[in-house]
């Protein structure tokens, strides 16, 4: 059970901190950095989405998982990782309608 729990806890981690880092790469323009860490990011939250549906499973299958404050913790991590990666794709879209207005707006200077 710990080892699926830390497997949570690490996969969501990852990918919560690649999504972070494709967001700072459209802040600097980089958009193929971003989309890049984006889908690495993605990997990871199959990872952790394919243990969280082994626990669930097995929870269906009469096989109960015991409720602890790591497994909370390791839910927490899942979600944050995948709000985080929702939220980076909105701004690295709107990162990337910046910078072609910008450059619309250079141009014209």
């Amino acid at each position: 059970m710990e080892e699926i729990i830390f497997e949570l806890i690490a996969n969501g981690g990852t990918a919560k901190s690649l999504a972070y880092e494709a967001i700072h790469a459209s802040e600097e323009g980089d958009f193929d950095k971003a989309e890049s860490l984006l889908e690495e990011g993605h990997d990871y939250l199959l990872k952790a989405h394919k243990a969280q549906t082994k626990l669930i499973t097995d929870e269906m299958n009469e096989k109960p998982v015991a409720l602890s404050l790591l497994m909370v913790h390791a839910q927490d991590h899942l979600m944050t990782a995948l709000e985080v990666n929702d939220l980076a794709k909105i701004l690295i879209k709107q990162n990337r309608r910046l910078a072609s207005l910008e450059i619309k707006i250079q141009q014209n200077q």
